[in-house]
């Protein structure tokens, strides 16, 4: 059997989702395990979701699919071959990342018609495994969508920031408190913050009617930055407006004012990705797929998915 190691945004769904997530994702369920005091049993149990989507012919591949990793030699075999994998496979470690658990790993297995996202903890006395199974094509959809990032305005339409899926915001009250809340994306113009699920622009006038404001603790894109034109001027592009402002430095042609440029964004922290994406959404819109950082790679370049690296189980 062959498995994917899950991507950060994938972890997202090793982990029960709201109600509206969990019905736009296919979500059937999920089978928790632990291998027991001595590591070589193997208790679980299954919490139904989706009854109307748990045919017998994914309870079968399901079977089969957890039998073959219960094999001796096998991930699941026992506590001392799971640990093995994971302590191996440092890129499986969700870390520090939105959910922020080092103990836990992630891997996905792909059938036709199924995913089964499965999140690992080698640990004694935890429970050793969480899977997450799904329509594959109602999560890799959702996912996809998802990676666009969410949309945060005001009251006025203006975009504000966008953040990731899964990503936090805060909102700071009138009279000095502040909460930080996480957001997951619904669609282009749903979204939950903390427990309960918006319109962004439904949001936007709540927060502005009780006199709050909210920022992002890590936005996609940064709030401003530099960029070149095509006859090598130097511009300022500011977040969520159209066109970009002139500056006073001479130039000094294309190559020497791309590559100040890049001194300055690095300066600001800004990344080629963002700087390159901030030059689309002025241009193009900042709701465009072109705006979104993820669409480029390290070095500002835009690149097309691709397959993920594969794994065997064994």
């Amino acid at each position: 059997m062959k498995f994917e190691i899950l991507k950060p945004e994938e972890r997202l769904y090793t982990y029960s989702q709201s109600q509206q997530i969990s019905m736009q994702t296919g979500c059937i369920g999920h089978l928790r395990a632990d291998m027991d005091s001595s590591g070589e049993g193997f208790f679980s149990s299954w919490d139904d979701f989706r009854k109307d989507l748990k045919t017998q012919e994914f309870k079968d591949e399901l079977d089969n699919i957890i039998n073959e990793l219960r094999e001796k030699g096998n991930i699941l075999s026992n506590r001392t071959e799971l640990s093995k994998y994971c302590h191996s496979h440092s890129e499986a470690s969700y870390g520090k990342d939105l959910l922020g658990n080092e103990r836990e790993y992630g891997v996905r297995v792909n059938t036709d018609k199924y995913a089964y996202l499965m999140r690992l903890n080698p640990n004694k006395g935890e429970y050793n495994l969480y899977c997450y199974c799904y329509r594959r094509d109602w999560l890799d959809s959702h996912i996809e969508k998802a990676a666009e990032g969410i949309r945060l305005i005001d009251s006025n339409y203006k975009d504000l920031f966008r953040v990731a899926d899964g990503g936090k915001i805060i909102i700071s009250f009138p009279d000095g408190e502040e909460k930080t809340k996480t957001c997951r994306y619904i669609d282009q113009c749903h979204c939950e913050v903390g427990d309960n699920l918006y319109h962004i622009c439904e949001f936007a006038e709540r927060m502005e009617c009780i006199g709050a404001t909210y920022r992002a603790v890590n936005p996609l894109l940064p709030e401003q930055c530099y960029g070149t034109l095509h006859t090598g001027d130097l511009i300022i592009i500011k977040y969520g407006e159209k066109g970009y402002y002139n500056t006073d430095i001479e130039n000094e042609g294309k190559d020497a004012m791309k590559e100040l440029a890049n001194e300055m964004n690095e300066k600001l922290g800004v990344t080629k990705a963002q700087a390159a994406a901030m030059l689309a959404g002025s241009m193009y819109g900042w709701s465009c797929p072109a705006a979104n950082p993820k669409s480029y790679d390290e070095n500002g370049v835009p690149i097309k998915p691709k397959q993920s690296e594969r794994g065997d189980a064994r």
